[in-house]
């Protein structure tokens, strides 16, 4: 069987990295972890896990997990979040990848999407594919700061079963983790030359009926309602930022 490498980059996850690498177990080869100068015990979980640990200052998402990427050894490559799980279904789906060869250089999973422990099939989120697995030698990350993503030169397929991320478990998580993305996002639409525009002080609107009402995310009951309301204020907090940056600039 070809050889998988699991990697992943970490910050004070020590509340979500045990459940993460224990959906690796007997799937992966190696696991490659990158830590951003962790203070809780992320890395110490990891070390258990035996995962290979460098540490290095996060300067944008892509960049890390390019830089885990590169430090993997495997045929095959899998990216994950430490919020992130595979299923037992999906391990199987891999494992009959590594073992019977295949047409395809990477492979697409449609990630399952929690909020507030609740899983979220409306206001946008409910068919939601990343691409996570992949030749190691035919596959890079976009140079972005945030939102980063995996280009691969080679023919793609998809696999059946889900990724289940459990992406934010309190409303106070969600802030401090839009407050650092949405920094990040404003710096990348200004490096690729975005500026504010008079409209984007419209967005708030816009973001919040778009969810609620041309994608149903009502149907999801109070978590879908909060997460499409504060989805709406990051869009124009990531807006703002930008019209800050062009103050200054």
């Amino acid at each position: 069987m070809p050889k998988l490498s699991a990697f992943l980059i970490t910050r004070n996850e020590e509340a979500d990295i045990e459940n993460c690498l224990k959906s690796l177990k007997d799937l992966s080869d190696e696991i490659i972890l990158v830590d951003d100068n962790s203070s809780d015990k992320t890395v110490e979980i990891a070390k258990r896990f035996g995962a290979r640990i460098s540490s290095r200052t996060l300067d944008g998402f892509a960049a890390q997990k390019q830089y885990a990427l590169d430090q993997t050894t495997g045929e095959w490559a899998f990216s994950i979040d430490a919020d992130e799980r595979v299923t037992p279904e999906l391990a199987v789906e891999i494992r009959n990848v590594l073992e019977q060869p295949s047409s395809a250089d990477a492979y697409y999973v449609r990630r399952n999407f929690y909020f507030l422990g609740r899983r979220l099939r409306y206001g946008g989120l409910g068919n939601d594919w990343v691409l996570r697995l992949f030749r190691r030698s035919k596959g890079h990350f976009k140079p972005v700061k945030v939102h980063e993503s995996i280009e691969v030169s080679g023919n793609t397929a998809r696999l059946r079963a889900p990724l289940e991320h459990y992406s934010y478990s309190s409303i106070s998580e969600y802030i401090e983790k839009s407050n650092h993305y949405t920094t990040l996002a404003a710096q990348d639409m200004w490096a690729r030359g975005r500026r504010c525009s008079p409209l984007d002080f419209l967005r708030p609107g816009w973001e919040l009926f778009n969810r609620v009402v041309l994608k149903s995310a009502w149907m999801d009951g109070r978590p879908g309602m909060m997460y499409a309301a504060f989805s709406s204020h990051t869009a124009w907090v990531r807006a703002m930022k930008l019209w800050e940056i062009q103050q200054r600039g």
